[in-house]
């Protein structure tokens, strides 16, 4: 089912608007697809027992009330995303971006899926649901990507979704990347409240790294 979702997803433009030859959208559904293959690879030499922790997801006994609504949300807003561009283009496409505009926006999708790895490599209490993992021995973890910003994964992902609009030609798709970001704002301010409450130490490391999302702003 995994497997199927993680293909499936990526592929909603091109399976949507029937446009085979739309090479924007192959670009879209390779980094993609081979980003989350590569990232759960290296994550599973580094650390197997992260990528347990992911697989059970909402089988987990102790997360945050507020999350068991967010992190789904989050999850199911990644999927919108493709799927909204996808009927743009069948019934449009609403926007006709530059060439150069989609190079950029390639880069900077590829730096989002590399940022968002080198978190996940880096930390491995990555989880998918934010709960204190104590039966892991949870404890802060302040180097790689956490060295600048506080939550490197979500500005991965926030890079990924923003750009993804851009590359695919399509204003509609730009809805529900705002509904993203204020879902990823809403999250890390809870997440940030719930683990200085609740894991040691790490109230000083957020005095030592100031941003939570966006380096040098928020």
């Amino acid at each position: 089912m995994l497997l199927l979702v993680i293909v499936l997803v990526p592929m909603l433009p091109l399976l949507i608007s029937g446009r085979w030859d739309w090479w924007e959208a192959w670009v879209y559904a390779l980094v993609c697809i081979l980003g989350f293959i590569l990232s759960r690879y290296l994550a599973g030499h580094k650390n197997p027992d992260l990528l347990v922790e992911r697989g059970h997801f909402l089988d987990h006994p102790n997360p945050e009330s507020w999350d068991k609504l967010l992190s789904p949300l989050l999850g199911l807003g990644g999927g919108v995303i493709p799927l909204v561009a996808g009927l743009d283009a069948r019934f449009g496409p609403s926007a006709n971006f530059s060439l150069a505009l989609k190079l950029f926006a390639i880069l900077v999708l590829l730096l989002g899926y590399a940022l968002g790895s080198y978190a996940l490599l880096a930390n491995r209490f990555f989880s998918g649901m934010v709960r204190l993992q104590s039966e892991r021995g949870h404890h802060v973890v302040d180097t790689g990507p956490y060295r600048w910003v506080r939550h490197p994964g979500y500005l991965g992902a926030l890079l990924s979704y923003l750009v993804t609009p851009f590359l695919l030609d399509s204003w509609w798709a730009l809805i529900p990347v705002f509904l993203i970001f204020l879902v990823i704002i809403v999250r890390t301010r809870l997440e940030d409240r719930f683990l200085k409450e609740s894991l040691e130490g790490y109230r000083a490391y957020a005095q030592r790294v100031r941003y939570r999302l966006i380096p040098g702003i928020w």
